[in-house]
């Protein structure tokens, strides 16, 4: 069956930027915000050329904080224009069609480095930058329900102490967020969201838009509203900010946009950001080249410069199963042009992945390993959360009121974004680093597996970092005790227009069974708006606990809460599943009831 509208599986190949893309990553969308007010660390000045001219390049020109303006005649002297200045970090972003400006401005007093930010040319909508589209929503009918990925970090019950603050603020830093979306608009904060697209602040409404997909996915697993509605995110209720880094057209993010990205979150104060992406276009940056030294130097004193403002950043590992605490070589860049292979060292980093003070994070599969296409690094990797794998993917928000699956790095960061921003909400004085530290604190311990890649200790490791993060820890909540467990792993075909059953023998439980009962379902199907599944206790009374509702969505890999009261727990229950069309099949792959 074709995918419904409302429910869609996204798997596109790896697009650039998107922290090196898992094969089932998206293209990342774009996002605005209206009434933003621009950065205040950000200047416009005349000297911006009147029309775009082929050949024309962009510069990071550096100098001491407060130094920008005793450069800037230097700049158009040596055939430049100033695009924009972050004069607060000392790092101009220059436009020059003069093949020599960089070496030129490199002799200038006052300047300290210089270096191109792509191998390709700086696009003509720079100087006269079209919105986003503005996508039609679509309403749901889906539900919200119980999702692999929040029952592994602990979310549900981490709600019972706190869905988050409406004063602590996320940035998403992406490819923009649609604010219109069912699931998002009740938590986005236009006034503070914009594009940072070329590297100057756009605060017109709508700017922030999503160009692709990415933003939104990763907005809603960050904070989607708990309003009865498709899903739920990690805190929601907490406010969302859209900053648009991405470029239209390339869906690339290069230095000056993520420097704007990060001056825009320390202005507007916002306690969290997710960096799903890396920097485009040099997967990794080495500082003994003169223009990827400038790029780290650059957007290095951006992050200081945000976090100097109470703003923690959180960001995507990597999707190339890379060693990062081993680099040797590099095939995948530059990344806007063509790419050759390089020897490198472990001195060339991914950026802002590896820079001082980002939380960097590793995707885990369901179930918890590792994920198959997560990079990895001892003493690089500060922590893991889900991010999918295979066919159990994280589903989320698309434009347009839609939801989807995706997998990746890029989905496992905004898992930690939002227990961060839970952090945030139940203590509200904590610094970035506090913040940091306290991720790392609740981190449930993750061993190394048998892999002679994964280096380190239990306690902190290359795969797994400081451990699995866990939403409910973090805002000082306890698990209660597991009660009486029991599963099924049989594998049970489901035919096309079938009915079948899965049953479980429970014994040696007291009395009836809780109000709290948890039915933990694993089927593989490739169209779920077929199914019907019923829980079906011992004396035959059916409890429903899926209704042919996701559409085309693949896979039923959730947890569900059924008051099961009035049943007495003692005696074989049954997963019944029924498919009601054609074309689409699939199993119970197991099943479970805890009491």
């Amino acid at each position: 069956m074709a995918a419904a509208a409302l429910g869609t599986t996204v798997a596109l190949a790896a697009p650039a930027g998107f922290a090196q893309a898992a094969p089932t990553d998206t293209e990342p969308v774009a996002a605005r915000s209206a009434g933003a007010t621009q950065s205040t660390t950000t200047t416009t000045p005349a000297a911006a050329p009147a029309a775009w001219a082929a050949g024309t390049r962009a510069y990071l020109v550096i100098t001491a904080p407060g130094g920008t303006s005793a450069v800037s005649g230097a700049v158009t002297s040596n055939g430049g224009s100033v695009f924009a200045a972050y004069d607060a970090i000392g790092v101009i972003v220059a436009h020059s069609t003069s093949a020599s400006f960089a070496s030129a401005m490199r002799t200038v007093g006052g300047v300290q480095q210089v270096g191109a930010t792509r191998t390709s040319d700086v696009p003509a909508d720079a100087y006269n930058p079209a919105l986003p589209a503005n996508p039609a929503q679509s309403t749901t009918t889906l539900t919200e329900s119980n999702r692999w990925d929040m029952t592994q970090i602990k979310a549900e019950q981490a709600w019972a102490v706190t869905t988050g603050s409406a004063t602590v603020k996320v940035g998403v830093l992406d490819t923009g967020v649609d604010d219109q979306h069912q699931d998002i608009a009740p938590n986005f904060n236009a006034a503070d969201s914009a594009s940072c697209a070329y590297g100057k602040a756009d605060s017109r409404a709508g700017a922030w838009r999503d160009v692709g997909t990415h933003g939104t996915h990763v907005a809603g697993t960050i904070a989607a509203a708990k309003n009865g509605k498709g899903v739920i995110g990690v805190a929601p209720g907490v406010k969302i900010s859209s900053v648009r880094i991405a470029e239209p057209t390339s869906s690339l993010f290069f230095a000056e946009n993520t420097i704007c990205g990060f001056m825009w979150a320390g202005d507007h104060g916002f306690k969290v950001t997710n960096n799903s992406y890396y920097t485009d276009p040099w997967q990794f940056n080495c500082p003994d080249n003169l223009d990827q030294a400038a790029i780290i130097e650059g957007v290095r004193r951006a992050q200081v410069y945000a976090e100097g403002k109470g703003s923690l950043q959180v960001a995507a590992a990597g999707n190339s199963n890379y060693d990062l605490a081993n680099k040797t070589t590099d095939s995948e860049s530059p990344n806007d042009s063509t790419p050759v292979t390089r020897t490198i060292t472990n001195a060339c980093i991914d950026i802002p992945t590896e820079l001082p003070g980002v939380v960097t994070v590793a995707s885990q599969a369901s179930g918890g390993a590792k994920a198959s296409y997560s990079n990895f690094g001892n003493g690089v990797i500060d922590i893991a959360a889900p991010g999918g794998d295979g066919a159990t993917q994280v589903y989320s928000t698309l434009p347009g009121g839609k939801y989807g699956n995706m997998s990746g790095t890029s989905m496992a960061s905004p898992h930690v974004a939002g227990v961060a921003a839970l952090i945030a909400s139940t203590n509200p004085t904590f610094t970035p680093a506090q913040i940091r530290d306290q991720l790392g604190v609740q981190a449930t311990d993750r061993a190394c597996p048998s892999d002679t890649r994964c280096k380190g200790t239990t306690t902190k490791n290359g795969f797994f970092g400081e451990g699995a993060v866990d939403a409910l820890k973090a805002v000082g909540g306890t698990t209660p005790p597991p009660g009486a467990y029991f599963e099924n792993l049989t594998d049970v075909t489901i035919a096309d227009n079938a009915t079948v059953e899965s049953p479980i023998t429970v014994s040696g439980v007291t009395g009836n069974t809780p109000a709290t009962l948890k039915v933990g379902v694993d089927i593989k199907h490739t169209y779920i708006g077929d199914l019907k599944v019923d829980l079906v206790a011992p004396d035959g009374t059916v409890y429903t606990v899926h209704n042919r509702t996701g559409s085309g969505t693949d896979n039923i890999v959730q947890t569900f809460t059924v008051n099961a009261s009035a049943e007495v727990a003692n005696g074989v229950w049954k997963l019944r599943v029924n498919d009601n069309a054609s074309q689409d099949t699939g199993k119970i792959d197991a099943w479970n009831l805890t009491f």
